[in-house]
């Protein structure tokens, strides 16, 4: 990168000089630490904790976008956190339902449907 593109981004409203850039940086380790959880088994999955981290990260994935300065930072680590949470819902639902295979296919495309529905909304 240039120094000017090094300058742009240290000046941003977003930089790394203001708490925009440095609470959703952080807020990354929630999203890694649910990515790690990919390898329990699904029964140590709790509903509550997943649907929080799931709606947290959509609701605020929106917000990201309309707010001013515009936070990509923010809305990436809260896509990220929607789509774990998410998976990790359909990995629960799809152990305690033990459902057929039209079910298993909507679970696993459960994440596309809410991006299609988040757009629609926007």
């Amino acid at each position: 990168m240039t120094a000017s593109k090094l300058q742009a981004l240290w000046n941003h409203p977003a930089g790394p000089k203001t708490i925009h850039f440095w609470a959703p940086t952080f807020k990354w380790v929630i999203s890694i630490a649910n990515a790690a959880d990919f390898f329990k088994p699904p029964e140590k999955i709790s509903y509550p904790q997943q649907l929080t981290v799931a709606c947290t990260g959509l609701i605020w994935s929106r917000y990201s976008l309309v707010i001013t300065p515009r936070n990509l930072n923010l809305f990436s680590v809260n896509l990220a956190m929607a789509g774990t949470g998410l998976y990790q819902l359909g990995r629960k639902l799809n152990l305690d339902v033990r459902c057929n295979w039209i079910c298993t296919f909507l679970i696993r495309t459960n994440i596309i449907i809410i991006i299609i529905i988040l757009l629609c909304i926007w």
